[in-house]
């Protein structure tokens, strides 16, 4: 045995490249085991809704983009539908208190004249049992305005999107279930644990397989019919992080839509605390550029 090792040692004393050849050997098999876990399919649908949710509302620690808004409607004249235009623009700023927990978001609208220099913040809780803080400042009216926990899905300033959308909805809300896999997503099937706070009966999730970014969303009321769609129409990658540049919301029952583009998005900025009631009058510097 002392033999053996003796012989051992002395070719490794004299080859050293042998124990480079190991521990390159030993590397890659570890590389490739976690690659393999990496691509082993997933189908816990607790870490898919989990991993989707972090996609979409917690890139970086902080962020902050302008939006712009265009919302389409039509009208009813004289036997003819008329198409109308409103146009809004806002810079929106974000702030996680924890990873896939607690955020804060503070939105400074621009334009148009009507709702320039009016905010909506909110203070987004995931715990089911606490609402979240949603404030609305009226600049002609000098106004702070609590919004109720039961208008969280209504208008989002005279659009097609809800007040929800703005921050999202916390995962304990809904039941989650696989509808369906796909070769580019999981299908998933949301169903209200409440559902005589929501005006929906369920909606779906499209979460795309290889980046888990929600890419789709149907809403469905109680009698099961599609009355509501949010797509992500186009997707950059920003820094590291994929982000969703254009999302589109129909509302299939007023035959109305709304197009959302983000521009001049930035990740883990340096970001002073100005999610407070104090800033609503006084907007900081880093909302209003």
């Amino acid at each position: 045995m002392y033999r053996v090792s003796t012989l051992l040692l002395t070719v490794f004393l004299l080859c050293p490249s042998a124990v480079e050849v190991l521990g390159q050997e030993a590397e890659k098999e570890k590389t490739q085991t976690a690659q393999q876990e990496e691509n082993k399919e997933i189908t816990d649908v607790k870490v898919i809704v989990s991993k989707a949710n972090l996609m979409a509302y917690y890139q970086g620690d902080n962020g902050k983009s302008h939006a712009k808004m265009t919302i389409t409607t039509y009208s009813d004249m004289k036997e003819k539908k008329v198409k109308s235009t409103r146009l809004r623009e806002f810079n929106i700023l974000r702030s996680d208190v924890a990873d896939g927990g607690d955020q804060k978001y503070y939105v400074y609208f621009q334009k148009p004249a009507d709702v320039r220099k009016m905010v909506f913040m909110v203070h987004k809780h995931v715990d089911t049992k606490k609402d979240d803080d949603r404030w609305l400042y009226l600049p002609s009216l000098d106004l702070v305005k609590r919004i109720a926990a039961s208008d969280k899905r209504t208008s989002f300033v005279g659009s097609d999107f809800l007040y929800e959308d703005v921050s999202g909805r916390s995962l304990e809300e809904d039941r989650h279930e696989i509808a369906e896999i796909t070769d580019k997503y999981f299908i998933i099937k949301n169903v209200p644990e409440n559902p005589e706070t929501v005006e929906f009966g369920y909606y779906n999730v499209w979460i795309d397989r290889k980046s888990y970014m929600p890419v789709k969303m149907e809403f469905f009321d109680g009698k099961d019919k599609l009355y509501r769609r949010i797509e992500a129409t186009e997707i950059k990658t920003i820094g590291k992080f994929p982000t969703v540049v254009k999302s589109m919301v129909t509302d299939l029952n007023k035959e109305s839509t709304t197009l959302m583009e983000f521009s001049e998005v930035e990740y883990d900025i340096k970001l002073e605390d100005i999610f407070t009631e104090r800033y609503l009058r006084k907007p900081p510097r880093e909302a209003i550029r």
